[in-house]
């Protein structure tokens, strides 16, 4: 790409260059045209028309040599000089040009005021050679000009679709990124479920081993005396070691953070200086534990748990922390 730019370039200055120097002989012919037409007429032979390069270029020099041309009497083979400067200055409408270049063919074609010379004959048709020249080179140059120009628009027609290409191998990457986070999210959340499924698995089977070993308890009761002191006892055992096996406890609460977005993990971050009861309480009450279950696994009448959970939920309420919203959930249900 950047080549064809350096030879677009290139050609136009090379273009500028040469028709700098042109126009400046030009201004000379056209200077010395009143007062010396002969030297003019020699500057503007001198000039190559093959080697100018726009067509404004060419029509002036035309007119000047017509002019030159009727300023010295002379004759004209032909009228193919002057026709340059009248087609041009006729097609682009400059007015005054356009009549100087007609009075010049008119002077040019009257026979009675000009004289034929065999080295102005001569010149004429160099001049009307090199003419032909630069048409044929304007061609090819034209042609080069558009060949580099669709070179340019296919240069930029790849890099454009290199570039697309590369958003969408970016966006492409992007997306592949994303969907490994999500399988590894999902990963996760398989995990997650597997290890609340084996805590879930465990809870039910101590829930049923309970009521199995009450079941089995009111059955070899049944019938006598003893039954009710029988269960009612067996029921307090089993209320003494949920309340007093730090295993249990520990499960519980292992269960809760699971399932509950680590709501006593967050808790105890943020309110570090609840007491153990206090501590205890939030953790039947995050378990959806009754007012009556919570009474007897803390030992304390309804009464004084009612008063307890109005306490520790002013406490946690008063102090404005992250997960505010989620430990005033625990006290919405019980």
């Amino acid at each position: 790409m950047r080549s064809i730019l350096y030879i677009i370039a290139v050609f136009l200055v090379t273009g500028c260059s040469y028709t700098t120097r042109h126009v400046r002989s030009l201004d000379d012919a056209e200077r010395l045209m009143a007062e010396n037409p002969e030297q003019a007429f020699d500057r503007l032979n001198i000039i190559d028309v093959s080697q100018l390069h726009d067509s404004s270029t060419v029509a002036r020099w035309a007119l000047l040599y017509s002019e030159a041309m009727v300023a010295r009497n002379l004759h004209a083979p032909s009228d193919s000089i002057v026709n340059i400067a009248i087609d041009y200055y006729g097609s682009h409408r400059l007015a005054d040009k356009y009549r100087r270049a007609q009075e010049a063919k008119r002077a040019l074609t009257d026979t009675a005021t000009v004289e034929d010379n065999a080295l102005v004959t001569a010149l004429y048709l160099q001049k009307e050679k090199e003419f032909m020249l630069y048409k044929e080179r304007a061609k090819q140059n034209r042609r080069l000009l558009w060949g580099l120009l669709l070179l340019s628009l296919a240069a930029g027609i790849i890099v454009w679709q290199r570039q697309r290409l590369k958003i969408r191998s970016a966006q492409a990457s992007a997306l592949m990124a994303e969907a490994s986070a999500l399988r590894s999210d999902i990963n996760n959340s398989r995990e997650g479920m597997s290890v609340m499924e084996t805590k879930l698995q465990r809870l039910f089977e101590t829930r049923f081993n309970l009521i199995d070993s009450l079941c089995d308890t009111y059955y070899e009761a049944q019938g006598t005396a003893a039954e009710r002191k029988s269960i009612a006892d067996k029921v307090k055992r089993e209320i003494d070691l949920l309340k007093n096996d730090s295993v249990i406890i520990a499960d519980m609460e292992s269960t809760v953070n699971d399932c509950r977005n680590n709501l006593l993990y967050n808790l105890k971050n943020e309110h570090g200086d609840l007491k153990p009861q206090e501590y205890r309480l939030a953790l039947y009450l995050s378990c959806g534990l009754s007012n009556r279950t919570i009474s007897l696994l803390l030992g304390e009448s309804i009464e004084v748990v009612y008063k307890r959970k109005s306490r520790l939920k002013n406490r946690i309420n008063k102090k404005s922390t992250p997960h505010q919203a989620d430990f005033a959930g625990i006290f919405k249900q019980g």
